[in-house]
């Protein structure tokens, strides 16, 4: 069976956790798929290129979770969320892909 792509996982997680956490009204739940998500990209990460790309990685997984927010009062929620799943998921395919 192959294996979802880290990048796919990586910015589902962002757009998943964002959608759970906007249409549930509980940002907790969010951030559990937020978290399940990124676990399950960094530990592809770690298989494919070592420790040190999972953890350059997950760093920018955060990095757009947290960019999102302010990026969100220029753009709009959604708009922000794509931009930087979208991102995330070209950085991971980038490093990843000639190391897979």
């Amino acid at each position: 069976m192959s294996r979802v792509p880290a990048s796919a996982v990586a910015a589902v997680g962002l757009v998943g956790g964002y959608a759970v956490a906007r249409w549930t009204k509980k940002r907790p739940l969010g951030g559990v798929v937020l978290a399940a998500a990124g676990g399950v990209a960094a530990r592809e990460w770690r298989e494919v290129g070592g420790g040190k790309v999972a953890a350059g990685l997950t760093a920018g997984y955060v990095a757009a979770f947290a960019g999102s927010h302010p990026l969100a009062k220029r753009i709009g929620a959604w708009p922000a969320v794509f931009s930087v799943a979208g991102g995330m998921a070209a950085a991971s395919w980038a490093v990843t892909r000639a190391k897979g």
